[in-house]
């Protein structure tokens, strides 16, 4: 047995095994796709592949008793900024895979927003390479127009034989309504899940935070609501007249966006959508206490917009849950509100405040969260979906679902501490992640 180590940032790291045999004892076993929920199990894997699934097996291999803990289909989250090319300062890709790796995530999508944005497949390769080997699973979203700038369309074939499966301006809006008929008819043509960050650039300039009474009382510029809702709708109609398409609304945070969402998807629109574990556990109250590092784009709402979303992921009109995790420097967030950057590292805390603000909370049952954390996403990137089965490849999240812990800074793989969590009491906590012939266990 070979050992490999990970480093994750300057004081922590992660040790993986690579050529990997265990003996995974006493688990819980909940796989949405074999509608699976069984207790007492054990798991033999051999080089990366499960062999034996049953209760009390023997196996030469090394074992770990989980003590009842759940192994779950690996998480993906397809909205991460690794921040590499260019931004290395804020991330890299080794810093952001260890981050996605300690919060319990098998498989990533990063983001197009890097320097140079990821509108060529020399910046994809580059990517891949800096990416092989890894124990995560790193997709790549190319963008819809070249250099992010909203005018002309990036070079959608190229993008399609680097086997690009996404496409956004992540960050920026297609101001351009026309542009983005374009950008739907290259993604129909290519078969493209075209993701829109949806935000009314003209609504928006100099904002900070959400529009409403907490900005007023501390008199800051808001960024209204109906500034997001305006493109979802634009973008919905836009789809629905070009026909056939995918269409994606990354971090949707408002109440209207999930009632237009769940509109067009009852008229039968290629539509689909995300959101944050910060959007469902977080008002714009949360700018009083930590100000910057509560500041994202799209902001934090009010109660109303997250009853809507839990009402959303409840029937299925919001179907994946996705970390948007944007790592920044610190002197690009220790500043004043308005200079502030926009967005939170978010890949350690995303299942904690998923079990603790839903599962725990009875607002979503355990199955369907392990279904729009792991199984919805998949499905949407069109990839290889996972299975916990006796001769599939080794692809699981492990998770202490009991697990009382406290977030501190101790728990950051992240090269970037931006967050408002620090300090937040939590239940239930990744404890282990096992892929690509690897594994992972919190130590």
């Amino acid at each position: 047995m070979r050992y490999g180590w990970q480093y994750s940032n300057g004081y922590s790291k992660t040790k993986f095994k690579i050529r990997m045999d265990i003996l995974i004892k006493n688990c819980r076993i909940v796989d949405p796709l074999s509608d699976r929920d069984e207790s007492g199990v054990d798991i033999e894997i051999l080089s990366g592949t499960i062999t034996t699934i049953g209760k009390n097996l023997k196996s030469n291999a090394p074992f770990r008793d989980l003590k009842g803990a759940l192994v779950a289909p690996g998480f993906f989250d397809m909205h991460v900024h690794l921040r590499e090319p260019g931004q290395e300062y804020k991330e890299t890709i080794k810093t952001g895979t260890s981050a996605a790796a300690s919060g319990g995530f098998t498989g990533i999508c990063c983001m197009p927003n890097t320097d140079p944005p990821i509108s060529d497949p020399f910046v994809v390769s580059y990517i891949r390479q800096k990416a092989a080997g890894n124990i995560v699973d790193v997709e790549i979203c190319g963008t819809m127009t070249k250099g992010r700038k909203g005018e002309e369309l990036a070079p959608m074939q190229a993008l399609s034989d680097a086997e690009i499966k996404m496409i956004s301006d992540d960050g920026s809006a297609v101001a351009s309504a026309e542009v983005m008929r374009k950008v739907f008819e290259y993604g129909k043509m290519f078969d493209f899940l075209c993701t829109e960050h949806c935000e009314e650039p003209t609504m928006t300039a100099g904002t900070c935070m959400n529009e409403g009474k907490v900005s007023t009382r501390l008199g800051m510029p808001g960024y209204p609501s109906v500034a997001e809702d305006i493109i979802v709708a634009r973008d919905i109609l836009i789809a629905e007249y070009v026909g056939g398409v995918r269409y994606h609304v990354a971090h949707l945070s408002t109440h209207n966006a999930v009632r237009i969402v769940r509109e067009a998807k009852a008229r039968g629109v290629k539509v689909s959508c995300e959101v944050t574990p910060h959007h469902f556990s977080l008002t714009d109250e949360a700018v009083e206490i930590h100000l910057s590092n509560a500041k994202m784009n799209p902001p934090l709402r009010e109660k109303e917009d997250i009853q809507a979303i839990i009402e959303g992921l409840q029937d299925g009109t919001i179907d994946c849950i996705s970390t948007d995790h944007a790592p920044h420097a610190d002197h690009e967030k220790e500043t004043d509100m308005i200079s502030a950057a926009f967005g939170i590292i978010g890949c350690e805390t995303a299942i904690a405040l998923g079990l603790t603000n839903l599962v725990h909370a009875g607002k979503l049952s355990l199955k369907k969260y392990i279904e729009v954390s792991s199984s919805n996403p998949r499905k949407l990137m069109k990839l290889s979906p996972i299975q916990i089965a006796e001769g599939e490849k080794a692809n699981l999240t492990i998770i202490d679902l009991d697990k009382e812990w406290k977030f501190s800074t101790t728990d950051i793989f992240s090269k970037s501490h931006n967050t408002p969590f620090i300090g937040t009491n939590l239940k239930g906590q990744a404890i282990g992640i096992v892929n690509n012939n690897q594994e992972w266990w919190r130590q």
